[in-house]
């Protein structure tokens, strides 16, 4: 077997992934506190081996997408939600002029995307 060989994995999930990390060095709310948040709620249920539906799914693409702190992140109150797992990097290709965005599919990109949209590729990890 070929140490180097590429394995395609389908559910790209990791049970273990850690729910948040404290980003700021000042006092955040406890983790405890954020249980009902929309974040900590999708966390949660990617951990325990959920499946995101599609509604899910374009809320983390515009999230991930939107924010300036993190790439693959969504910060709330100090805490950083990662969502690596499940993002895939993707280059657009908008009126003459790419750019890198990450997203959980080519759908959920293209919804959050406004005009005209040359071409979406894929990258691999």
């Amino acid at each position: 077997m070929n140490p180097h060989k590429k394995i395609k994995i389908k559910n790209r999930t990791d049970m273990g992934t850690t729910m948040a990390t404290k980003f700021v060095a000042w006092e955040v709310p406890t983790l405890e506190a954020l249980k009902g948040s929309k974040v900590y709620i999708l966390r949660e249920k990617l951990n325990n081996g959920g499946q995101m539906n599609r509604e899910e799914k374009d809320w983390l693409t515009r999230n991930v997408n939107s924010n300036t702190y993190f790439k693959s992140a969504v910060p709330l109150q100090g805490w950083r939600f990662d969502f690596s797992d499940v993002l895939r990097t993707f280059i657009v290709c908008q009126y003459g002029h790419w750019t890198e965005y990450k997203a959980t599919d080519k759908t959920g990109l293209r919804r959050y995307l406004y005009g005209r949209i040359d071409n979406i590729v894929e990258l691999e990890k």
